[in-house]
């Protein structure tokens, strides 16, 4: 089952966060706090979402398999916003379960509901079993485009020059 996440599913989000940043060989590279995801999902200026999926299995509640956490983003060249999804996971032990799937399925819904015109996302070269699995679904490579970041110091030099 995929569900909006509710405030409750924010340290399991989180927890899992950090697991996508491990997988990626980047454990210290998560600084963020619950209360920081918290505030972005459910705070009174949020502007980032996030589904759940759950796995019922055992004999307890459903447990969150996985998550995917999004914004809208905008093209100009369709006049439509889009959605990028900044982070998919599921937790490795229930990979090959189609939560992954139902995941973006659910997203892709969401685009065509509303009239969103792109699903954008970013995969590390590496990663090749992600890349099989998006490849499957039909989704194509930006290989024309390179990703740009600022950030740390040359985020603060730039953002404090007047000019």
């Amino acid at each position: 089952m995929i569900r909006p996440a509710r405030p409750d599913d924010v340290p399991e989000i989180h927890q899992m966060i950090r697991e996508l940043a491990e997988y990626e060989k980047e454990p210290d590279a998560v600084v963020s706090t619950e209360e920081d995801l918290h505030t972005a999902l459910f705070g009174p200026d949020a502007s980032v979402y996030a589904h759940v999926a759950e796995h019922a299995g055992g004999s307890g509640p459903p447990a969150p398999a996985g998550f995917a956490l999004w914004f809208r983003n905008y093209s100009t060249w369709t006049g439509r916003h889009g959605i990028y999804l900044e982070d998919l996971y599921v937790r490795p032990e229930l990979r090959g379960n189609g939560y992954g799937l139902a995941l973006l399925r659910n997203l892709a819904r969401l685009c065509v509901e509303r009239g969103y015109t792109r699903l954008e996302w970013s995969v590390l070269d590496w990663n090749m079993p992600a890349i099989g699995f998006y490849e499957s679904l039909g989704s194509t490579s930006m290989d024309e485009w390179t990703v740009r970041r600022l950030d740390g110091d040359a985020l603060a030099d730039l953002g404090s020059t007047k000019g």
